[in-house]
């Protein structure tokens, strides 16, 4: 089934989920406005707080979120679904349905991916780090239990993901709506007071600041990145949202709710230049815990949206094999794009506690954060480009005009963002190698595999013939033998065959098989090729968002007169012992490393959702 655009009566139900993955796009919520503002008059090599600084980096805040979210993300990358799913997985395989063997896009998009697993780690860690640290705003008292608290908070934050976003939209939706409320009316209670300020729209002041400030004015881009480090999760959880839910939130509150805000902190500066914490100095003092308090929710809400994007690529790489086998559930009913996956969940949560004891202040993970993102938004604008091009017929004058344009501003976050490597940048740069290598290292590997078990294969057509009548001898029942190679004998059937002496009277040899689209609709999910004598071929067909089950395969069959009963089916299959070898087709190492994985991945019983006792497994060797 494919994702069709919410209808009108859902959008109100989709908008507060939107809104908890809109957080994102604020990013670091706390940290963003403080940071992007703050860092560049108060880093390691400061520039003076001067009106014309205060009017360039507002000036720049306001185009980045208008050109970068507003622009590219909202209006031109989010038109590239993949059937209503969107992240650089689903834009990847889009493109690979219409030309194949494109090695180099295929490294790009893996790569991308891979980078926003690093980012999955950084965002609840500065996020809730950040918003906490409010608290030393009203006293130093706290600071000892800032960390503790951030730790706490995470715990808790991990804890509520069996929920589901669904669950946890519809409990903080309304959190959102308020906060981005509370947000436009501290902004605005500055700027009545400063009005100049709004001045910053005009991109002169931008130019004027890099002009004036030269080398020191271009790495500020390395912090003013921070407000729009979420569009690559916005993009990625479209799937979950719908596109219009999420446009109609953006333009409607989230938007102008960060610019009365940013530019709310801008005039602040203007008359508190010596100011440390400009975003919490928004607030009167009476106000100061309660916004601490709703800062730390919204940072829940905004990095649980960053989580449940980790989930939707973990589950599309697993169904387009660059990953093995997980838990995967379910969390709602309704929506098939609401999962929850306890592997990637605890691993997260690990890391993210390690990086708020590691790190221990926002700003040192500040000069951690943006080099994934930034690296991930290069690759997605060259992604986009080939679809404009190729899936959407676009010229190449057209495309590439919007391409460069993008890749101006793309280029020149990721040049400021990479003089952060040495303080802290390489960590989500080592989290994406570690990735990059295993979903490649499960690719190639699962590639041998069925090359090895192709060469030992006898074709299916030469196995049918041989069947005579009454040899062998045929048993009552149904047996399915499930494989990856539809034109060859299953090794389980003939070590079946040899050992017991004895064939099913209806035999199907099945393979599930995954296709480079979101989703199969029922109708076109299962495909039987009738043989001889009782054998047939059958092909089940999924999307990378969809899950393989054997009972809806059954009731597919059962709809195409084949009347099969789970409980009187017997599943045949195969499970290889992997022996490293020095034979040609990956490294020697790459093999022993895919060998552990495959130890380690879900049984294909649970995958498929098939009964226990309905399942007899037949092992062997196989020499990679």
């Amino acid at each position: 089934m494919t994702h069709p655009e919410p209808e009108e009566s859902e959008t109100s139900h989709l908008l507060g989920l939107a809104l908890g993955a809109l957080g994102v796009v604020y990013g670091d919520i706390g940290t963003s406005p403080l940071y992007a503002i703050r860092e560049c008059f108060f880093g390691p090599h400061p520039v003076p707080v001067t009106r014309l600084n205060v009017l360039g980096v507002m000036s720049l805040i306001f185009w980045s979120l208008i050109i970068v979210i507003s622009i590219k993300y909202l209006v031109f990358v989010m038109r590239a679904d993949n059937r209503g799913e969107g992240g650089i997985l689903a834009l990847m395989a889009l493109i690979r349905t219409e030309k194949k063997r494109r090695w180099v896009l295929v490294v790009m998009g893996l790569f991308g991916a891979a980078l926003l697993y690093g980012d999955g780690m950084i965002t609840p860690a500065i996020s809730v780090l950040s918003a906490v640290e409010g608290l030393e705003v009203a006293t130093h008292l706290f600071h000892p239990y800032v960390v503790p608290i951030t730790i706490a908070i995470l715990v808790a934050l991990f804890i509520i993901q069996r929920r589901g976003t669904e669950g946890i939209g519809k409990l903080f939706g309304p959190v959102m709506m308020v906060w981005f409320a509370t947000l436009g009316i501290l902004g605005v209670a500055w700027i009545v007071r400063e009005p100049s300020v709004l001045t910053a729209v005009n991109p002169y002041h931008g130019v004027r600041f890099f002009a004036h400030n030269g080398l020191r004015g271009f790495l500020v881009l390395g912090s003013v990145f921070l407000v729009v480090t979420g569009g690559e999760a916005l993009y990625a959880d479209m799937g979950h949202f719908g596109r219009r839910p999420i446009r109609l939130a953006w333009f409607v509150l989230v938007l102008p709710a960060l610019l009365l805000n940013y530019f709310g902190q801008g005039a602040l500066l203007l008359e508190q230049p010596k100011v440390e914490h400009p975003f919490y100095n928004l607030a009167p003092s009476w106000a100061l815990y309660p916004l601490v308090v709703m800062a730390t929710i919204a940072t829940v809400i905004a990095s649980q949206a960053v989580i449940s994007g980790a989930f939707s690529l973990t589950r599309q790489a697993v169904q387009l094999g660059y990953s093995p086998r997980v838990e995967i559930k379910h969390t709602s009913e309704e929506e098939i794009g609401q999962i929850y996956i306890p592997a990637i969940n605890w691993v997260l949560m690990l890391a993210t506690i390690g990086l708020v004891i590691g790190f221990g202040e926002s700003s040192n993970l500040a000069a951690a954060y943006g080099v994934a993102v930034t690296t991930t938004m290069v690759i997605t604008t060259v992604l986009a480009f080939v679809v404009e091009r190729e899936v959407w017929g676009w010229s190449t004058l057209a495309a590439g005009a919007l391409t460069a344009a993008f890749l101006v501003l793309d280029l020149s976050y990721f040049g400021a963002n990479i003089v952060k490597i040495p303080h802290g940048g390489w960590f989500p740069l080592v989290v994406a190698g570690v990735v990059y290598l295993m979903m490649s290292t499960w690719k190639q590997g699962r590639r041998l595999v069925a090359e090895r078990l192709r060469e030992e294969a006898l074709p299916i057509q030469e196995f049918v013939q041989s069947i005579k009548p009454g040899a062998p001898q045929r048993v009552p029942g149904t047996a399915i033998f499930m494989t990856t190679n539809p034109n060859g004998t299953p090794t389980t059937l003939l070590h079946n065959l040899k050992h017991n002496k004895v064939l099913h009277e209806q035999v199907l040899i099945m393979t599930v098989v995954t296709e480079e689209v979101p989703s199969v609709p029922g109708d076109e999910r299962v495909t039987v090729e009738p043989l001889e004598n009782g054998i047939y071929r059958v092909k089940a067909r999924y999307g990378f968002v969809q899950d393989p089950r054997a009972q809806d395969v059954l009731d597919c069959l059962r709809e195409k007169g084949l009347p099969l009963e789970l409980m009187k089916t017997t599943f045949f299959l195969g499970r290889e012992t992997l022996i490293p070898s020095t034979r040609a087709g990956m490294f020697l190492w790459q093999k022993r490393l895919f060998a552990v994985m495959a130890r380690n991945a879900q049984r294909f019983t649970d995958f498929f959702r098939i009964p226990p006792n309905r399942v007899v497994e037949l092992g062997m060797q196989l020499s990679l």
